[in-house]
C-alpha cells in the first residue's frame, strides 16, 4: 500500500526537472520538450536576461575576431596566422590579450616584440584588433544569430531587463549591439565587458557586477552562454544558464546547464521564448 501511494505521488507530482543532454523536462511524470511552452512550470517572474556576446549574439569568433587578429598581426609584421583549428584551441583562454599571451608563451614570442615591451604591445595589438573587428561589423560582415532579435523584442515588450556580459572589449560589444540591433534596442542594454573586472570568465565576476549594478535578484535571472567557460561563470555566479551552441562550442561539455539548444531560433522552427527562460529560474 505504501509503495502504491509513493508511485502515485511521483506520477502526479507538479514539480519539474530538466534531464541533462536530452533537451527535455520531466514535469509531473510527463516528459515535455525543452522548447515547449512551459508557463506552468514556474510561477517566478523573469527579471533579466544576461547575454554573453561572442557566439551568443553573433557567431563572431571564427569569422570576426580571428581574421581581425590575423590582420593586426600582418600590419605589425608578426608572422603568425591563426587557423580555424588553432583559434578554437585558443578560445580555451578567456580574453583577447590573455589569448595572445598564452599563444606566444606556448610557441615563442615574435622577434619584433621586445621582452620588456610585451605587455604594452599586447594591449596595443588588442586595441588595433578591436578597431578592425568593428569595421567588419559596420560592413555587415557578421549577422546576428537566429532568434536574438525576436527574444530581445519580447523582453523589451514586457519590461524584462537586458545586459551583455562579455570578456570582449567594451567598445566592440557596444558597437555590435548598436549596429546589429539598432540604437533603440541598444538603449535597453547595459554592457559589462572587457576589463571592467579583474578576473574574467570562468570566474563569476562579470555576472556578479551586472547583478550588483542593476540591483537584480539572481533567482530571477537567466544567463545565455555558448561555451563551457561561460557556463562555468554562470554556475559560479549561481544563476540559471541556457546554452546555445556555436560553431566552436558544439562538442563541449555542458554538464550543469539548465538547458542546451542549437540556437534561440525563429519561427517556423522551434524557438526559445520568455516562457522557456522563466521555466529555468531557480
Amino acid at each position: 500500500m505504501k509503495l502504491t501511494v509513493l508511485l502515485l505521488s511521483i506520477v502526479t507530482s507538479s514539480s519539474s526537472a530538466f534531464v541533462p543532454h536530452t533537451g527535455k523536462f520531466v514535469n509531473g511524470g510527463r516528459v515535455v520538450t525543452s522548447l515547449e511552452s512551459t508557463s506552468t512550470l514556474s510561477a517566478a517572474k523573469l527579471e533579466a536576461i544576461l547575454f554573453d556576446c561572442d557566439g551568443v549574439l553573433a557567431d563572431t569568433e571564427r569569422d570576426g575576431h580571428r581574421p581581425a587578429f590575423n590582420r593586426a598581426f600582418t600590419l605589425n609584421s608578426i608572422p603568425d596566422e591563426w587557423s580555424v583549428e588553432r583559434y578554437g584551441k585558443l578560445l580555451e583562454t578567456g580574453g583577447g590579450k590573455e589569448r595572445m599571451t598564452a599563444h606566444w608563451n606556448e610557441v615563442g614570442w615574435p622577434t619584433v616584440i621586445a621582452e620588456e615591451d610585451r605587455v604594452t604591445k599586447v594591449k596595443a595589438l588588442h586595441l588595433q584588433k578591436t578597431d578592425i573587428f568593428m569595421e567588419l561589423i559596420d560592413e555587415g560582415f557578421i549577422p546576428l544569430r537566429p532568434g536574438v532579435l525576436r527574444l530581445v523584442d519580447e523582453a523589451i515588450d514586457v519590461g524584462v531587463r537586458l545586459a551583455v556580459c562579455s570578456t570582449s572589449n567594451e567598445k566592440a560589444v557596444a558597437n555590435l549591439v548598436k549596429t546589429l540591433m539598432g540604437p533603440d534596442r541598444a538603449a535597453k542594454f547595459q554592457i559589462f565587458a572587457g576589463d571592467m573586472v579583474k578576473v574574467k570568465k570562468p570566474a563569476p565576476d562579470v555576472y556578479d557586477m551586472a547583478v550588483d549594478t542593476m540591483a537584480l535578484d539572481k533567482a530571477r535571472c537567466v544567463i545565455v552562454e555558448d561555451t563551457h567557460i561561460g557556463l562555468g561563470a554562470a554556475r559560479a555566479a549561481g544563476i540559471s544558464c541556457l546554452v546555445t551552441k556555436s560553431s566552436y562550442s558544439a562538442e563541449e561539455d555542458f554538464t550543469g546547464a539548465s538547458m542546451i539548444v542549437e540556437e534561440l531560433g525563429d519561427a517556423p522552427n522551434s524557438v526559445v521564448t520568455l516562457e522557456t527562460l522563466t521555466s529555468l529560474l531557480k
